[in-house]
């Protein structure tokens, strides 16, 4: 029988998926009608480094995320990072990062375009953490390429340089882009957990990691 803490705590968690407040860092994309995921061949090396984790593990986390947004800044460093060392590495959930750039950052795509080409090669956890950590300087200054070019070897930086505007790469943050709108994503970050076949949105405003623990503990024990 499940204790009342769990009803209450999974109570929380339908209640803010079903509550999703607009801030700065959550405003709509324009609606655009656009070919279908499924049907866009994404680079396997490019989808891959993408993901962290096991595959096979029992929980499926999604995020959408636009790297000029201070919000995906802030749950990167306060639940991603903590959800990589406590689940991911213990083959509990399996983390996949979407791109969704907004419109309103107007250096947001230029900098999903240096994260997807260093993930051709590999390298796209040491981009995405310099692109967090240094986000105000390149949000401000539009030099995206020198914050990458400060995360990887000078070989890595010329072979990521020559990617940058690639179809491979263009290909891949659009698929992004048209499985977000697929699901109604209006903002970033945006969360999708799934479990047993069931997938439920949960909104980053008020999903703290200590919500977000609860809540995948709660699964992990169905």
């Amino acid at each position: 029988m499940r204790s009342k803490a769990h009803l209450w705590m999974l109570t929380e968690v339908i209640a803010l998926a079903a509550t999703i407040i607009s801030t700065p860092g959550q405003l709509s994309a324009k609606p655009h009608k656009s070919t279908p995921p499924q049907a866009r061949a994404v680079h396997p090396d490019i989808a891959a480094a993408k993901t962290m984790g096991t595959k096979s593990a029992p929980i499926e986390l999604e995020i959408f995320s636009d790297f000029q947004c201070p919000v995906c800044r802030q749950f990167y460093f306060g639940v991603t990072k903590q959800l990589i060392d406590e689940y991911v590495s213990s083959g509990k959930v399996f983390l996949v990062h979407h791109d969704f750039p907004l419109p309103m950052h107007s250096h947001s795509t230029d900098a999903a375009k240096w994260a997807n080409a260093a993930a051709a090669i590999g390298k796209f956890q040491e981009v995405e953490d310099a692109l967090y950590s240094k986000q105000d300087s390149w949000a401000a200054s539009g030099r995206v390429d020198e914050t990458v070019a400060a995360a990887l070897s000078p070989a890595d930086m010329k072979r990521v340089r020559a990617l940058v505007e690639s179809s491979e790469v263009g290909a891949a943050i659009q698929h992004d882009e048209d499985l977000g709108k697929e699901r109604n994503v209006g903002g970033t970050p945006s969360i999708f957990v799934t479990h047993k076949g069931q997938m439920v949105p949960l909104p980053a405003q008020g999903t703290t990691y200590t919500l977000l623990k609860q809540y995948l503990d709660f699964l992990l024990r169905q």
